[in-house]
C-alpha cells in the first residue's frame, strides 16, 4: 500500500499546490491513501472549515493540525463533527475535536494520529507524549497494524527521542511544524518509518511559504507580520510510504513535486 503524507499546506499557494499536483502524483506513485498537514492552510495559520472541506474534495482522506488548531473560529465550532481534521492528542480532555481515527480503505484500516511536542510552543501546551503514547498505540492496535503518527514538534531532540520510544511500535512517525524538509528519512531493522521533518507545501522561495521581505521587515521592526504569501517556485512536499500488510513500513520516499502555474486569476478561485 503507497501512503503519501503531504507536508504543511501554507496559505492559498499551498492549497493550489495540492489542487495542481496531486492527482499526477496519485497517478504516477499510484497512491492509495493520503494523508495532510493543514496546519498553516488558511491564512498560513491555522484551518478554516472551507478549506477542510475543499481539501478533502481535493484528495485528502485525513487532515492533521498542529499548534496553530484552535486558530480559526469556524473550525473550532465544529471540529467535533470532523473527526477527519485531527487535532493534537495531548490535550485537555476538555479540548474539543480528536486526536486521532481509524480510517476504513476497503478492507483495510489505517489509523492516523497526531501529537504535539513540548518545546516552543507558546499558545498551545500538550501533556508529554512520550508518556501518552504507549496508551495510544495499544488502543490503535487493538484495530490495526497501520499506524502513521503525525508529530508535531519543533525541537529536533524531541522528535529523534520521540522516534527512538515509537521504534518497532508503529508504522511510522512523520515529523513536522519547522517547514523545512531534512535528508534524514529511514526505515529502522524494526519497520517504522521517520523523517525529521517532511517540509511544507507552497513557494519553496519563501520563509515558511510567507514572502521573505515581510520576514525581513518583521525581525526588523518587531511586529508579527505573515499576511503576504509568497507564490514563487511552488512545490508539494511531503513523503512517501510503501507498507505491507502487516503494517510494516517497507519505504519511505521523500517527495517534492514542482507545480506550474499559480497566476493572479488562478489564485482567486483558492
Amino acid at each position: 500500500m503507497k501512503i503519501l503524507y503531504i507536508a504543511e499546506i501554507v496559505g492559498k499557494a499551498g492549497v493550489f499546490a495540492v489542487k495542481q499536483g496531486l492527482p499526477e502524483l496519485k497517478k504516477r506513485k499510484h497512491i492509495d491513501f493520503v494523508i495532510a498537514n493543514a496546519n498553516g492552510a488558511t491564512g498560513g495559520g491555522g484551518l478554516g472549515r472551507n478549506h477542510a472541506a475543499y481539501l478533502r474534495k481535493l484528495g485528502a482522506h485525513i487532515l492533521t493540525l498542529g499548534e496553530c488548531a484552535f486558530y480559526k473560529k469556524d473550525m473550532v465550532e465544529i471540529i467535533d463533527k470532523m473527526p477527519y481534521v485531527l487535532r493534537p492528542g495531548n490535550l485537555s480532555n476538555e479540548a474539543p475535536g480528536y486526536g486521532s481515527f481509524i480510517y476504513k480503505l476497503g478492507a483495510v484500516k489505517i489509523a492516523v494520529a497526531l501529537l504535539i511536542g513540548q518545546s516552543g510552543f507558546s499558545r498551545m501546551h500538550g501533556d508529554n507524549p512520550v508518556a501518552l503514547l504507549p496508551s495510544l498505540l495499544e488502543r490503535l492496535r487493538q484495530e490495526t497494524s497501520t499506524i502513521i503518527i503525525d508529530f508535531h514538534a519543533g525541537a529536533t531532540a524531541e522528535k529523534r527521542a520521540f522516534f527512538a520510544v515509537a521504534d518497532g511500535h508503529c508504522t511510522a512517525v512523520i515529523g513536522s511544524h519547522t517547514r523545512v524538509q531534512t535528508a534524514d528519512e529511514s526505515v529502522s531493522p524494526k519497520g517504522s518509518a521517520v523523517i525529521t521533518d517532511a517540509g511544507r507545501t507552497g513557494s519553496s522561495d519563501s520563509v515558511g511559504g510567507a514572502d521573505a521581505q515581510t520576514c525581513i521587515q518583521e525581525y526588523l521592526t518587531g511586529i508579527p507580520d505573515w499576511t503576504k504569501e509568497a507564490w514563487a517556485k511552488l512545490e508539494l512536499q511531503g513523503v512517501l510510504l510503501d507498507v505491507d500488510k502487516n503494517g510494516k513500513a517497507l519505504s519511505i520516499e521523500r517527495v517534492r513535486f514542482p507545480v506550474a502555474g499559480g497566476g493572479d486569476h488562478e489564485r482567486q478561485n483558492i
